[in-house]
Protein backbone atom coordinates (compact mmCIF):
# COMPACT_ATOMS: atom_id res chain seq x y z
CA UNK A 1 0.00 0.00 0.00
CA UNK A 2 1.28 3.26 -0.85
CA UNK A 3 1.94 5.74 1.72
CA UNK A 4 -1.16 8.34 -0.32
CA UNK A 5 -3.23 4.73 0.01
CA UNK A 6 -2.15 4.50 3.68
CA UNK A 7 -3.50 7.94 4.46
CA UNK A 8 -6.84 7.81 2.86
CA UNK A 9 -7.92 4.80 4.33
CA UNK A 10 -6.70 6.06 7.91
CA UNK A 11 -8.92 9.43 7.35
CA UNK A 12 -12.16 7.78 5.42
CA UNK A 13 -11.56 5.32 8.73
CA UNK A 14 -11.27 8.38 11.22
CA UNK A 15 -14.43 9.96 9.23
CA UNK A 16 -16.31 6.59 9.59
CA UNK A 17 -16.17 6.59 13.45
CA UNK A 18 -16.72 10.58 13.78
CA UNK A 19 -19.75 10.07 11.36
CA UNK A 20 -21.03 7.17 13.40
CA UNK A 21 -20.73 8.97 16.55
CA UNK A 22 -22.17 12.32 15.43
CA UNK A 23 -25.33 10.35 13.90
CA UNK A 24 -25.68 8.86 17.60
CA UNK A 25 -25.31 11.88 18.84
CA UNK A 26 -27.27 13.57 16.91
CA UNK A 27 -30.30 10.84 17.01
CA UNK A 28 -30.92 12.15 20.76
CA UNK A 29 -31.94 15.42 19.22
CA UNK A 30 -34.05 13.55 16.49
CA UNK A 31 -31.54 15.12 13.74
CA UNK A 32 -29.28 13.50 11.12
CA UNK A 33 -26.16 14.94 10.42
CA UNK A 34 -27.64 16.87 7.91
CA UNK A 35 -30.05 18.85 9.24
CA UNK A 36 -27.45 19.53 12.62
CA UNK A 37 -25.16 21.45 10.15
CA UNK A 38 -28.76 22.78 8.13
CA UNK A 39 -29.46 24.17 11.52
CA UNK A 40 -25.72 25.10 12.45
CA UNK A 41 -25.46 26.85 8.82
CA UNK A 42 -29.04 28.47 9.06
CA UNK A 43 -28.22 29.99 12.77
CA UNK A 44 -24.77 31.24 11.45
CA UNK A 45 -26.25 32.90 8.49
CA UNK A 46 -29.70 33.87 8.75
CA UNK A 47 -31.19 34.59 5.64
CA UNK A 48 -29.47 32.34 3.16
CA UNK A 49 -30.88 31.00 0.30
CA UNK A 50 -30.97 27.60 -0.45
CA UNK A 51 -27.98 27.75 -3.01
CA UNK A 52 -26.11 29.22 -0.44
CA UNK A 53 -26.80 26.20 2.07
CA UNK A 54 -26.17 23.44 -0.78
CA UNK A 55 -23.17 25.13 -1.30
CA UNK A 56 -22.20 25.51 2.05
CA UNK A 57 -23.45 21.79 2.43
CA UNK A 58 -21.41 20.20 -0.45
CA UNK A 59 -24.58 18.90 -1.96
CA UNK A 60 -27.18 19.54 -4.91
CA UNK A 61 -30.27 21.66 -4.27
CA UNK A 62 -32.58 19.10 -4.42
CA UNK A 63 -30.87 17.68 -1.27
CA UNK A 64 -30.83 20.58 0.61
CA UNK A 65 -34.58 21.18 -0.77
CA UNK A 66 -35.67 18.27 1.27
CA UNK A 67 -33.43 18.95 4.26
CA UNK A 68 -34.99 22.16 4.35
CA UNK A 69 -38.70 21.22 4.19
CA UNK A 70 -38.31 18.41 6.69
CA UNK A 71 -36.82 20.94 8.91
CA UNK A 72 -40.10 23.05 8.09
CA UNK A 73 -42.45 20.04 8.74
CA UNK A 74 -41.17 20.23 12.17
CA UNK A 75 -41.60 23.27 12.91
CA UNK A 76 -37.41 24.18 13.12
CA UNK A 77 -37.03 26.81 9.95
CA UNK A 78 -39.42 29.09 7.58
CA UNK A 79 -38.82 30.58 4.13
CA UNK A 80 -39.52 33.75 3.44
CA UNK A 81 -39.52 35.74 0.08
CA UNK A 82 -36.48 38.15 -0.42
CA UNK A 83 -37.15 41.56 -0.10
CA UNK A 84 -36.26 42.87 -3.52
CA UNK A 85 -36.09 39.57 -5.67
CA UNK A 86 -39.41 38.23 -5.97
CA UNK A 87 -38.18 34.58 -7.23
CA UNK A 88 -35.50 34.42 -4.74
CA UNK A 89 -36.24 33.04 -1.05
CA UNK A 90 -34.94 33.33 2.32
CA UNK A 91 -34.22 31.03 4.72
CA UNK A 92 -34.29 31.18 8.72
CA UNK A 93 -34.31 29.24 11.76
CA UNK A 94 -37.72 29.56 14.21
CA UNK A 95 -37.16 29.93 17.64
CA UNK A 96 -37.55 26.29 18.47
CA UNK A 97 -35.16 25.44 15.28
CA UNK A 98 -32.68 28.35 17.19
CA UNK A 99 -32.69 26.44 20.33
CA UNK A 100 -32.41 22.64 19.64
CA UNK A 101 -28.95 24.69 17.19
CA UNK A 102 -28.20 25.67 20.27
CA UNK A 103 -28.41 22.56 22.37
CA UNK A 104 -27.05 20.13 19.96
CA UNK A 105 -24.24 22.62 19.18
CA UNK A 106 -23.23 23.02 23.24
CA UNK A 107 -23.61 18.62 23.69
CA UNK A 108 -21.26 18.60 19.90
CA UNK A 109 -18.76 20.08 21.60
CA UNK A 110 -18.31 18.43 24.79
CA UNK A 111 -18.61 15.14 23.01
CA UNK A 112 -15.89 16.20 20.83
CA UNK A 113 -13.78 17.21 23.72
CA UNK A 114 -13.97 13.60 25.05
CA UNK A 115 -13.36 12.48 21.54
CA UNK A 116 -10.50 14.33 20.86
CA UNK A 117 -8.67 14.59 23.98
CA UNK A 118 -5.70 12.20 23.17
CA UNK A 119 -4.73 15.02 20.29
CA UNK A 120 -5.05 18.35 22.67
CA UNK A 121 -1.66 17.84 23.66
CA UNK A 122 1.08 19.85 22.32
CA UNK A 123 0.43 17.64 18.90
CA UNK A 124 -2.62 19.41 17.74
CA UNK A 125 -0.79 22.16 16.54
CA UNK A 126 1.09 20.18 14.13
CA UNK A 127 -2.02 17.91 13.16
CA UNK A 128 -4.10 21.07 12.76
CA UNK A 129 -1.74 22.88 10.65
CA UNK A 130 -0.85 19.29 8.29
CA UNK A 131 -4.91 18.56 8.18
CA UNK A 132 -6.10 22.24 7.16
CA UNK A 133 -3.41 22.30 4.02
CA UNK A 134 -4.82 18.81 2.92
CA UNK A 135 -7.88 20.67 3.38
CA UNK A 136 -6.68 22.86 0.88
CA UNK A 137 -5.03 21.29 -1.29
CA UNK A 138 -8.11 18.76 -2.05
CA UNK A 139 -10.50 21.87 -2.20
CA UNK A 140 -8.32 23.35 -4.94
CA UNK A 141 -7.42 20.08 -6.53
CA UNK A 142 -11.05 18.73 -6.88
CA UNK A 143 -11.96 22.71 -7.95
CA UNK A 144 -9.84 22.30 -10.86
CA UNK A 145 -11.13 18.39 -12.00
CA UNK A 146 -14.62 19.35 -11.64
CA UNK A 147 -13.96 21.76 -14.49
CA UNK A 148 -12.25 19.90 -16.52
CA UNK A 149 -15.25 17.09 -16.47
CA UNK A 150 -17.35 20.14 -16.88
CA UNK A 151 -15.85 20.92 -20.30
CA UNK A 152 -15.89 17.30 -21.20
CA UNK A 153 -18.40 15.63 -23.48
CA UNK A 154 -20.41 12.81 -20.61
CA UNK A 155 -19.48 9.78 -21.06
CA UNK A 156 -22.67 7.43 -21.43
CA UNK A 157 -22.97 3.72 -19.91
CA UNK A 158 -24.00 0.77 -22.13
Amino acid sequence: MTDAQALYTLLKEIFLILDDGDRQLFGQFDLSPSRYYALVNLGESPGMSLSELSELMLCDKSNATRIVRGLEADGLAIRRPHETDGRAIRLYLTETGDQLRRRAIAAHEEYNQGRLQSVTDGSSDTILNDLNQLKRSLRDRDLRIRQRWRSMPAVKAG
